[in-house]
């Protein structure tokens, strides 16, 4: 295991890793490379991220298996990442083989895929739980409490670059968003001789008619240039 001095280098550059990535999924892919290479005993590594609507996925793994021993736990309600998400900030297995705590995932994984040991931790931010981050190893003990240590400071790294990015998507979404309704109204301002007050409205009479979001509403006007169902207030 690397010296302290070295480990604090090593999740310094990890740091400036993460943040120079320019958007959310980027940043999970990194992440998952992070772990691998700092963290000695992990040779798989995956996230689970707590979607909005409540459902868990697995948007970053080094590898298919990751990714299907993730989802088995979602399928089965089971297993260490759940358990990191909703109960612990650090779950670890130290030989999936005789674990009892996740009677139906843990056979499964270790005679599908051959994983023998887990270190998974909560990310979280100070606002709420983001996810987990999993770590993989094909060896029993695989992970010991130098690689616990190194692996707490590198999961609130991941949580807040994530948060972060996650953010600035929303907000490179929002203003698309706004520039795409604005265009609309800026059409419909112009064809119909409407102010932007009127427009909007119409947009959204629009939106509500045929069930649809407004900026789809928007984007179809934008392209097509054709406003069925547009009346002049």
């Amino acid at each position: 295991m690397s010296e302290p001095a070295d480990l604090s280098s090593q999740l310094a550059a990890a740091a400036r890793a993460l943040q120079e990535e320019p958007d959310t999924q980027r940043t999970f892919d990194r992440s998952v490379r992070i772990a691998t290479e700092l963290i000695p005993g992990c040779d798989y590594a995956g996230t689970s991220i707590v979607q909005r609507d409540g459902t868990i996925e697995t948007p970053a793994a080094t590898g298919a298996m990751v990714r299907r021993a993730d989802e088995l736990q979602y399928e089965l309600n089971e297993g260490p990442c759940l358990d990191a998400i909703w109960h612990h900030d650090t779950v670890v297995s130290h030989d999936l083989a005789q674990e009892d705590r996740w009677p139906l995932w843990a056979p499964r994984v270790v005679a599908e895929f051959g994983v023998r040991s887990m270190l998974c931790l909560q990310l979280f931010t100070s606002a709420n739980v983001v996810g987990a981050l999993n770590l993989y190893s094909s060896q029993v003990n695989g992970f010991d409490d130098d690689d616990r240590d190194a692996a707490t400071p590198l999961a609130a790294l991941i949580a807040v670059a994530m948060a972060e990015t996650q953010h600035a998507d929303d907000l490179r979404i929002g203003a698309l968003t706004r520039t795409v309704i604005g265009q609309a109204q800026g059409i419909l301002m112009e064809r119909f001789s409407l102010d932007a007050v009127q427009a909007f409205n119409a947009l959204r009479r629009v939106s509500q008619d045929n069930s649809q979001k407004m900026v789809r509403v928007a984007e179809d006007l934008v392209r097509t240039r054709v406003t069925p169902g547009v009346r002049q207030p």
